[in-house]
C-alpha cells in the first residue's frame, strides 16, 4: 500500500485522477483531489518552493501501478481556480 499525500492509504488498485498542469513554462503531473476538474482549468500547484497558477493540459483516471509518474514523488492539485 502506498500512502497519499493527504495522510490516507492508496491500494494499488484504487482510481487517481492524475492531471498534467503547465505552470511557469513547465509541464509536470500532478495528483488532483478534484474529481471534477478537466482540460483547460486554471489549478493552483506547488512548484519550485511556491504555490503558481498554472493550466491543465490533460487529465487521466489510473490506478497506482498505471500512474505516468510514481505517486510518491507526485505533488497534489491545492486549488482549482
Amino acid at each position: 500500500m502506498i500512502h497519499s499525500l493527504s495522510g490516507g492509504i492508496i491500494s494499488e488498485y484504487d482510481n487517481l485522477i492524475y492531471v498534467f498542469v503547465e505552470v511557469a513554462h513547465t509541464k509536470a503531473w500532478y495528483i488532483s483531489p478534484f474529481p471534477q476538474i478537466k482540460a483547460g482549468d486554471g489549478v493552483l500547484v506547488s512548484c519550485g518552493g511556491s504555490s503558481l497558477k498554472g493550466q491543465v493540459l490533460r487529465v487521466e483516471n489510473v490506478t497506482a501501478q498505471t500512474a505516468p509518474w510514481p505517486v510518491k514523488r507526485t505533488k497534489e492539485v491545492e486549488a482549482i481556480l
